[in-house]
This record gives C-alpha cells, structure tokens and sequence, in this order.
C-alpha cells in the first residue's frame, strides 16, 4: 500500500534503479516491461552496476543506461556519487522506481531532485521517498519476479505476471560464436553448458566432481561438447572440473564479458546449474535449464520460463538461505549424479 497515491500523468522521463546482482536484474525485467506498457512514450533510463549493465543494454524497454561504477576507494566512490547525481539533475527525471532497495538508491533519487520516488519503505529510508511501499509478510512468500511487480501494482500501475526475456547484442553473439569456433565448438554440436558455481557461497554448490562425471557422461552417451561457465570468482571451480574429467571440456569460467557469456549459453542445448545469475539468463534465453538446488528457496528465485526444471531434496533444514551449511550438507550430497544424469535425458527427450 502505498503513502499516498501516486499522479500517473505528465510522466515523461523515468529512472530506474537496478539492482546490483545478475540474477536479481533478470529477475526485474517483467516490471521492466510492465513500466514500458504503462508509459509507451516515456523515456526510461535505468541506473546499473557495470557489471549488470548487459542485462539491459539491448532492452526494447530501455532508452538510456547510466552506469555508476565501483571503485576500490571511498574518495572515488564519493566523487562518482556526486557525477551521479549531477546527472539525475540535469535528466530532470519525473518518476524514479527503486527496484533496488538499499537507502543509497532512494538518496540518489531525492538528491538528484526526482519529483516522484517510488519504492519500499524499508531500510530507513521512508522519508526519502514520496510514494513509500509499506511491505507485507506475503510478499517475502512469492518469486522475486512478482516481488518487483508488486511495487508497481502498489502505485496502481498495470503490472502482468509474466516471465523475464532477455535481448542479446549481435556483437555479443558474434563474439560467442567466434569463441565456440575458436575452440572447436560448430553449430552441429551438441552444447552443454555445466555451471558449477555460485556466488552467494559454497552451500549452493552441489560438488564439483558430479558436474565433471556429468559432463563426461553427455560426452560419451551423446557425443557432446561441454562447457564450463562462470565468474572470475569461480575460476578454481572451472580449474577443478576440468582436471577431474576425461573429456577435455572448454573452461570459460572468468575469460568472457557478461555479454559474451550470454551470447553462449545462448547456443547451448542444455544448461545445467546450480542457483546463480547464470541460471536465470539461460532460463530468460529460453535454453533448457535444469537447475540443482539445496540451501536456496526454489520458490523464492526459481528459475522462470517453460524450459526449466529443478532437482531438489525435502531435507529438514532446507532451504537455510546459508552461504555455508553448518551441518552434513545433506541438501546436496543426497542428490547423485545418476539422479541428476536421469533428469538430463527425460527433459533432452521432452524439451519440445
């Protein structure tokens, strides 16, 4: 429910304030387009982390992009605020919506003179905000996806439930399938893409050594090529994988653009992965993604879209949303690789 209600006409000039996580960006793209429906004429900007910038530069729904780069000292990081806000200012936005929910969002908005700012009211930062958004328990109990649409039903806007779509810069395809090329990967192949890491920390990781058996069994049973994805952060996973199996897989993990990483999970006929950002762009791609979870809420942040499916174990203490399990780390090692090979070929044999 919103403070007070908010005036729809006269907006002409929208800023959006993503979040700062790939799969959570993903996951805004539905309340995206929903804010494109409801403003056809606006332009919309969206304000982004660089490295989830990608997810939205080729967004039909997107006009502008303002980047708010990171830096490693507080001097540069409050200079770029400052460059930030004088930005905003000069934009002379109508509408700022804060998909984001940190305080920094809504300050960025109220400094930079934005006459409407819409959001949650949580983390302090109501009296920021002209059209606050007071949470209920029940929206802690739905996908993230409608998480975000609810913040535009909360100011009477239309908002469908749909799932997130992700565009793809040419360049970016090109670039993957010059990277493919480069490593023996054609068009003809069967692609697997294995994505053993994630973020958030080792409890949403199931082991390493299945991925590996896992893709030498599609390399022996199906004739495939294997690839491994992931982050900078995930590039001893990658090393480890590609030591344990006998199929010589190609290690992307931390070489490539987020775009570029796109671009090839893009050309993979299956996709199999923990609970990451990597996840919900191939399920926004429309590739077939099957998705291991254990201490994360399927529920919750679930991939979206009619090509994926989730292995998941009824454990007691699951999901503990723990970056590490405390205990057995039952969730996932009760999952075997047999399970998880099982799943593979009934959803390769369905997927249309």
């Amino acid at each position: 429910m919103l403070t007070k209600p908010l005036e729809k006409s006269n907006i002409n000039n929208i800023l959006i304030r993503a979040t700062n996580w790939v799969g959570d960006a993903v996951m805004t793209l539905p309340a995206l387009e929903a804010v494109r429906a409801n403003f056809p004429e606006s332009r919309i900007t969206v304000i982004a982390r660089p490295w989830v910038a990608p997810v939205f530069e080729n967004h039909p729904a997107v006009t502008d992009i303002l980047i708010y780069q990171k830096h490693d000292g507080a001097i540069k990081n409050l200079s770029e605020i400052r460059i930030l806000i004088h930005k905003i200012r000069g934009n002379k936005y109508d509408l700022a919506i804060l998909f984001q929910n940190a305080f920094e969002a809504a300050l960025l908005a109220y400094l930079g003179g934005v006459k409407s700012r819409l959001g949650f009211d949580s983390d302090g930062r109501g009296f920021l905000l002209t059209h606050g958004i007071k949470k209920k328990n029940e929206i802690f109990a739905v996908h993230q996806v409608e998480y975000y649409l609810s913040i535009l039903k909360a100011a009477g806007l239309k908002a469908e439930s749909r799932n997130p779509v992700l565009y793809l810069a040419k360049k970016d395809l090109i670039r993957a399938d010059d990277l493919l090329k480069l490593n023996g990967i054609s068009g003809n192949d069967f692609l697997l893409g294995l994505g053993p890491g994630a973020i958030f920390g080792n409890a949403k990781r199931w082991p390493a050594e299945r991925y590996a058996k896992i893709g030498d069994l599609a390399a022996e049973k199906w004739n495939a090529k294997v690839i491994i994805m992931g982050s900078k952060k995930e590039k001893e996973i990658g090393i480890s994988m590609t030591g344990l199996m006998h199929h010589k897989p190609v290690d992307f993990c931390g070489t490539t653009s987020l775009g570029e990483a796109m671009g090839i999970l893009s050309r993979c006929n299956l996709f199999v992965t923990n609970d990451s950002g990597l996840m919900h762009i191939a399920a926004a791609l429309g590739i077939p993604t099957l998705v291991i979870f254990g201490s994360t809420d399927h529920v919750a942040t679930g991939p979206r879209g009619v090509k994926t499916r989730i292995i998941k174990h009824d454990i007691d203490c699951s999901p503990c949303l723990k970056p590490e399990c405390p205990t057995d780390f039952k969730c996932m090692l009760s999952i075997e690789v047999e399970e998880v090979w099982d799943e593979m070929e009934k959803f390769m044999k369905n997927r249309n």
